[in-house]
């Protein structure tokens, strides 16, 4: 039985490294970014949880918000 994991853990990570690097990730430019969060996860080999495993608490959710917010200025 293979691990399962939220999208948001693991996209979170990825982002703040590519961030940490310089970079200005970009997921799911319009609409609902899940999919394509779930679909960066496969690519990792990683397979997401189901979407009934919970929506990302408020603290995750501001910190996700905050980095859209300095992509924008970059």
């Amino acid at each position: 039985m293979s691990d399962k994991y939220n999208p948001w853990t693991l996209v979170n990570v990825v982002f703040h490294h590519l961030v940490d690097e310089g970079l200005h990730p970009v997921l799911g430019e319009t609409g609902d970014p899940a999919e394509p969060a779930a679909q960066l996860l496969r690519a990792l080999g990683v397979e997401p949880a189901a979407a009934s495993a919970g929506a990302a608490e408020d603290e995750v959710q501001q910190e996700l918000a905050d980095l859209r917010a300095a992509f924008d200025e970059a």
